[in-house]
């Protein structure tokens, strides 16, 4: 293993707590399972009438009771991404059991795509229909970007930095990025990480179809999210939200708790190229993969797995793909993508996928992509599918590249 002493001395950063609302599950056991069996949550859209609309299946949180974690009051006055968030975030907590310490050294980082949109087309349709007398006083709290971040902190009583961050599909893997810099720095003790992200609404649904994003796979739902297969077509919307306790090794093994994974490193960039398309070549997600290695002090051969973002689109996956064979060359890693299970989070997906890579890491198993029949003649690289495969417990990074060319990367490994 490579590193230099500014890597030995700094502080190590522990995974102590997880927690998820997933279409693969509302616990880190199911959402495992799930994503091991690589089985798609995609389906049609039950919270609306999607009838009219260009697509009309999603991957959609099921049986999820925010009154198992707010009263019904706090319910009624918080947008369901919010809801999510809190859910997610208070399983994390009670995961990583008791971390007591000064709440002023306790921080949260959130991320998030879009935030309250559901709370937004509903404020629409009120003024339009009944008046704007009849929006409701909770409206702006509600939809604002930074309320799961600031709803976690109140929750907990945590007064340390409390900060929202909106990178699109890389909003999640930032904020868990910039935790682990908070840790490093001595800003923090504690830190809750994570996203969410509730986009399955009629606005949205009609907007990434007109985009030409969505599968338009209407009459197989369970087959359209199908990431680095040849025959892609899109992605699957799906919504969720997943957080994760991080906090100095050495403070977590002090206390005796579970550690679940290192994060070794971070790399984050811009492609400073187009508001929607990856750069050509995927030049600037290659860059922020090596970012994360240089960071972590690892060469690319020590990588035992990718975490691909893998959204199941044409541009995303083949960018992807030979941005993976710039830092790997010719003899990838075993490369899998989350995606074909639980559609495409948006805002959420980084810290989702960033359980999962975890998770991997810690079992030595790779998920395999679900849907992988045939993969596509450009990506070239060695995509896990069909079943799961054993690497052993070896250091792995996990992706996310979002609209605006916004990239980020982690590199987890274990803790022996």
């Amino acid at each position: 293993m490579t590193g230099t002493s500014e890597h030995r001395e700094r502080p190590r950063v522990a995974i102590t707590g997880l927690g998820v609302k997933t279409p693969a599950g509302n616990d880190v056991e199911t959402f495992w399972s799930t994503i091991l069996e690589a089985r798609s949550c995609a389906a049609p859209i039950t919270r609306f009438d999607a009838s009219e609309l260009p697509v009309s299946f999603g991957c959609e949180v099921r049986d999820f009771d925010p009154t198992a974690y707010v009263g019904p009051k706090e319910s009624r006055r918080a947008d369901r991404s919010t809801l999510l968030s809190i859910a997610a975030a208070s399983d994390a907590l009670a995961d990583a059991g008791d971390v007591a310490t000064d709440p002023a050294r306790c921080a949260v980082v959130a991320g998030t795509g879009i935030g309250g949109l559901m709370t937004i087309e509903d404020g629409i349709h009120t003024v339009q229909t009944r008046g704007p007398s009849r929006i409701s006083p909770f409206f702006v709290p509600m939809m604002m970007a930074n309320a799961s971040a600031g709803l976690i902190a109140m929750r907990l009583g945590w007064t340390g930095p409390n900060l929202c961050i909106s990178t699109a599909c890389a909003a999640s893997t930032n904020a868990i990025g910039e935790a682990t810099r908070l840790l490093r720095e001595g800003s923090a003790d504690v830190v809750m990480a994570g996203g969410t992200e509730s986009v399955i609404t009629p606005v949205a649904i009609a907007a990434f179809a007109r985009m030409g994003a969505l599968s338009k796979r209407s009459d197989d739902p369970q087959h359209a999210s199908r990431p680095f297969d040849a025959d892609r077509d899109g992605f699957v919307m799906g919504e969720g939200a997943a957080y994760v306790v991080l906090e100095r090794l050495d403070r977590a093994l002090a206390r005796g708790a579970t550690i679940y994974a290192e994060v070794a490193g971070y790399g984050r960039n811009s492609d400073a190229y187009h508001i929607t398309a990856p750069s050509p070549g995927g030049n600037g997600a290659a860059a922020c993969m090596q970012l994360a290695l240089d960071d972590a002090g690892l060469d690319p051969s020590e990588i035992g797995h990718v975490n691909a973002h893998g959204t199941s689109t044409t541009l995303n996956d083949a960018a992807e793909a030979e941005a993976i064979r710039k830092v790997f060359g010719d003899d990838s890693p075993a490369i899998t993508s989350v995606k074909g299970v639980t559609g495409h989070l948006i805002g959420a997906a980084g810290a989702t996928e960033a359980v999962a890579t975890v998770l991997a890491v810690r079992s030595g198993q790779v998920p395999p992509t679900a849907n992988l029949e045939r993969i596509g003649d450009d990506i070239g690289v060695d995509v896990v599918g069909g079943s799961p495969r054993d690497v052993g417990s070896r250091p792995a990074i996990s992706n996310s590249f979002g609209f605006g060319g916004h990239n980020a990367s982690l590199v987890f490994r274990p803790v022996s």
